[in-house]
Formats: structure tokens, sequence, C-alpha cells
């Protein structure tokens, strides 16, 4: 009697992979990162594995009857098409690529290869999207009533501008519809697949055909919150730079539909040896600005903590220069007793993950800085309860009766003094700067973070991000050492 065929499912059929979306590497090498078969009431993508060289189709079993007569059937071979006439079985076995694109280049070639690591947001919903209610555009204001006759009008200021020549011609563009929900609030396959037909409509270096990729699923393989991809070659240098590649509109568009970061490295020796890691303190070691819990604690006149949490807003968003606002800020703290910095120690909030990282970051022989533009009595006290080997912020003065004059002592540590102290920390060690990662959230930290080999922003201002060479949104700074090429195993045992 033949093998039960599977019944028809009512359900409407599942997306299909075009030939064009594919990535023959991925598909065909790497089916590992598919989820686990389970048993189903149809044929799919996750059940039926569509290369040839790796199917043994067996066809089903015959009775005979009383005259052993055998009544023969030709089964064709499996074409990638099951049917309930032909159902395949197919075998579980090694597949094996001798020549992968991690291997070391080919005698004589020089290696491009380029590293793209994707970070699952599983809040991935963007500002724009949640001050709108989720469309993705901002909703116009709505009409209200002029009197009680039921006459609209259109509410003040409604109109963009009033000179017809700058006004719009076009409507804001849509953001793109989220995938996440559809395949899985995770990276998943169609997102790493999608991403690999993304980076295919880049164009190759001159003597290449064709893109190979390889992964891995650094924390968890069935559903994996961190991918990273390996593409061989990288995209055309001369056409697109890395630079201008990170700040691509469809890099963006991707990681809106997929609620994903994508960090975009070169794959060098480098990438996984880093030798000095700079971090900026406040909303990155900590989650509060100080100059903020200070002002908080002046109580004459009441608006004094609103207006210094103003002006580091906008000191942070570059819409000040940092130098400047912060000589303000501090004139607004004249007469605030010194001994408040003390008081304000336990009140600070690391920010989560941070002690593991430099445990991980110490044990890897990998030095630290803290480079703030904060106040270096906290900043100093921080660095020696993390065991931070540097740590440089600003200086206030206090008078005899101990209480801030409203006065800086020495270079302000804005933006240009944290990228002289960033250079000045790796000559003395001996670092080169291709190995020197910096992370920071403010637009202050931009120049430190383009002097360093990686510079990162975490849970950054819009600017920042769109400036900065990577930028992580996550709940744990930890996720940090991904970029280096660890794993969520290694990372356990580095940081435990």
């Amino acid at each position: 009697m033949a093998d039960a065929s599977p019944a028809k499912s009512t359900t409407s059929p599942r997306p299909q992979l075009t030939s064009s979306m594919r990535s023959s590497s991925f598909l065909r090498e790497h089916q590992q990162y598919r989820p686990p078969q389970h048993p189903e009431s149809r044929f799919g993508i996750d059940t039926v594995v569509e290369d040839l060289s790796n199917v043994s189709v067996s066809p089903p079993k015959h009775t005979h009857n009383h005259n052993h007569n055998h009544n023969h059937k030709h089964y064709a071979g499996f074409n990638g098409i099951p049917s309930e006439e032909n159902p395949p079985t197919i075998r579980r076995g090694l597949n094996h690529s001798y020549s992968h694109p991690n291997c070391a280049p080919v005698g004589g070639k020089k290696q491009s290869r380029l590293v793209a690591t994707l970070f699952y947001k599983p809040n991935g919903e963007s500002t724009a999207t949640a001050a709108s209610g989720g469309s993705g555009v901002a909703s116009p204001p709505k009409l209200t009533s002029e009197n009680s006759s039921g006459k609209e009008s259109l509410p003040a200021n409604f109109a963009p501008t009033q000179d017809p020549e700058s006004f719009p011609l076009e409507p804001p563009t849509q953001e793109p519809e989220k995938l996440d929900h559809l395949y899985g609030s995770y990276v998943s396959p169609m997102c790493v697949t999608s991403f690999l037909h993304l980076m295919s409509t880049f164009p190759l270096p001159a003597g290449e055909t064709d893109y190979s990729s390889s992964h891995r699923c650094l924390d968890s393989q069935e559903n994996p919150r961190v991918v990273e991809l390996t593409l061989d070659p990288a995209p055309c240098q001369s056409y697109l730079s890395l630079t201008d590649l990170r700040r691509h509109e469809l890099i963006y568009r991707f990681e809106r539909e997929w609620s994903v970061d994508v960090a975009l490295q070169p794959d060098t020796l480098w990438r996984r040896h880093p030798r000095l890691v700079v971090f900026d303190m406040d909303s990155t070691l900590i989650t509060q600005e100080v100059i903020d819990l200070l002002a908080a604690t002046i109580k004459d006149p009441p608006d004094l903590a609103a207006r210094v949490a103003d002006i580091t807003h906008r000191a942070m968003l570059g819409e000040l220069e940092f130098d400047a606002a912060f000589r303000e800020r501090v004139q607004l703290l004249k007469g605030l007793p010194a001994s408040f910095f003390e008081q304000l120690r336990p009140v600070l909030d690391v920010t989560k993950g941070v002690p593991r990282l430099i445990k991980a970051l110490k044990r890897l022989g990998v030095k630290t800085a803290v480079l703030s533009g904060g106040f270096l009595p906290l900043t100093s006290w921080l660095a020696g309860e993390l065991g931070i080997d540097y740590a440089h912020a600003n200086e206030v003065v206090i008078d005899d009766a101990g209480k801030l004059t409203g006065e800086v002592k020495g270079l302000i540590v804005g933006k240009e003094r944290k990228r002289d102290l960033l250079i000045e920390i790796a000559g003395k060690e001996g670092i080169d700067l291709s190995q020197v990662v910096a992370v920071g959230d403010g637009a202050n930290d931009l120049l430190m973070m383009g002097a360093a080999g990686l510079g990162v922003a975490w849970n950054a201002k819009p600017m920042v991000q769109m400036e900065a060479d990577t930028r992580l949104n996550s709940e744990s700074i930890l996720d940090l050492l991904y970029l280096f090429g660890f794993t969520g195993d290694e990372i356990e045992q580095l940081s435990s």
C-alpha cells in the first residue's frame, strides 16, 4: 500500500521566494539556518530542499496481487515541486562546501570581504511612526469648527509656507511596511535573503562576476537576534565607498522594514582585535545627564532644571556649540555646594551591561577610557568603580566656602578635546587608531568617533546615528562585543 499522502491545506499559500530574490550560497550551502522541521499538512519551503544533488526520492511501496503481477509505475526525479502523487522523501545528510567565503583568499588576490551584523530590535518602531500612530506618515491637524453653523476652517499656520515657489511638490515619503511580524520577530531567513538580494544590487569590483555569502547566528540558531553575514567581495569601492554605503537610503529602508540595525565593517584583522575602547559617560555609560541632575537640586528659581535640560538637549542634538553651552549651564549652577557631587554617586544609573562589558574587555587585554563632557569628580569616581583605565572630564572652580563659582578650569572637554584625548591615549599606549573603538551618543562625540577605527552611536541622537560608522539601539551595551565577531556563548564566558 502506498504511503499516505498529506492532506491538502485550506490555508492560503505562504509567500514563496522567486529566483531573483535568492542567493545561491545562502539557500544551498547554509540550510542550518532554517527552523527545525515539523510534520505539516502540506509541503512548503520549510520541508523541501530544492537541491537535486542532496535529495533522494523513494517511490511508494506497492502491493502484489495473487498472480504476482507487479504494477510498475515510472517515478520521475523530484523537480522541486512536490505533489500528492509523488511526495518526496528527503534524507538528512551533511552539506559541505570546500570553498567558503570565510576561507583565505586565492593566492595573489587581495581580500575585500564585507561583514554585516544584523541586530533585531523587538520594539523597532521609528519615532516618526510612533508619533503618527503607526501609519508612518504624520497626520495633518484636524479641521476645527469655526462656529455653531458647522463651517470648518484650517487651523492657523497649517500651510507649510505662503510662498508658492517653495511650496512642497511631493507628499512626504511613506514609511515602509513592517515585515518582521509576518516572518518572525527575529532575524528571519526571509530577512537575511532580502538583505542579500539588496546587496546584490550594488555593482561588483572589476573582474568579479558574482557575490558569495555566508552567515553565523551569533546568539541563537533557531530564533537569532544577532546574525553576522560575510559577503565576498565587498561592493565596488570606486563606485560606492563604505561611508556612502552605510548611509545609503536602501539600507535605511531595509532597517525600517525589518526592525533591525545593520552594522557594516570591512573584514579586517583589527575588527576582531581592538586594543582601545573609548566611551562617553552621560547617556552612554550612565543613562542620565549629570548636569541635569545637579540642576534638579536647585529649587530657586523653580524653572532652572528645565532651562538646563533644554540647553543640554539642544547641545546633544548639535543645535548649540557645546563649549559655549557648557559654560552657560555651569554659570547657572553658581552657588551649588560641591558636596552634591558625592551625594549624586548613589543616584547614577549605570547603563545595562556596562560592568560586564568592561570586565570582558579587561580579560581581552583591551584598554578602556571615558571622555566626558561632564564633571571630573563623578567621572573619576565611576571610572574607579568600573575599572576603566583613563578618565577625563571638566574641572569646575570651587571657592573657599566649598561652592561652585560658575567657572570652568582649563580646557573644556568638548568635541575637539575628546578627539585629541583619544589620539593622545592611543599614542601613549602605542595603539594604532584602526584598533580604537569610540562609543557615544551626542553631537560632541562625532569627532572622537570619526578619529577611531570604528565609531558606534549608542542609542544616539538622530544626527549622530546618521553620521556614525555604526549604530546600536538595544537594551544592553554588552551587544558591542557582537561587532567584534564574538558569539553569545563567548560573550557569556568573557563577562561572567
